[in-house]
């Protein structure tokens, strides 16, 4: 996925409210890593190591995998991502962490006027 395409990170939601960001699309470019599972299971325990709660809060859904298959996946909410994303070294991470507040900003004013959301 392309830089600047962030929104392709939502791969589905969890519930009505909230988006489901899979750990592995995002480490995986933010690290430029060829083997974002490895790069994700060495973060997660390093991180809860530190005690950082990012690892220890994500949950694990079923998601449509690259493959098409189902498969248990850790994801994040939009809270979890940017602390996800704060944990990775990358040049890739201030246009994600914009993003995500440009769209926090939009669902607030859809919040305050409904006839915004469509």
């Amino acid at each position: 996925m392309q830089e600047g395409k962030w929104h392709e990170y939502a791969r589905g939601k969890v519930d009505q409210l909230q988006y489901a960001f899979i750990h592995l699309d995002v480490v995986g470019v933010l690290a430029e890593s060829v083997d974002s599972g490895a790069y994700w299971r060495k973060l997660k325990e390093r991180l809860k190591k530190e005690g950082n709660e990012t690892a220890t809060n994500c949950h694990a859904f079923k998601m449509t995998a690259a493959d098409g298959k189902q498969r248990m996946t850790d994801v994040a909410d939009s809270e979890q991502l940017l602390r996800l994303i704060q944990s990775v070294p990358s040049s890739k991470a201030e246009p994600f962490k914009r993003w995500l507040a440009k769209v926090g900003y939009e669902r607030l004013q859809e919040i305050e006027n409904p006839e915004l959301a469509s």
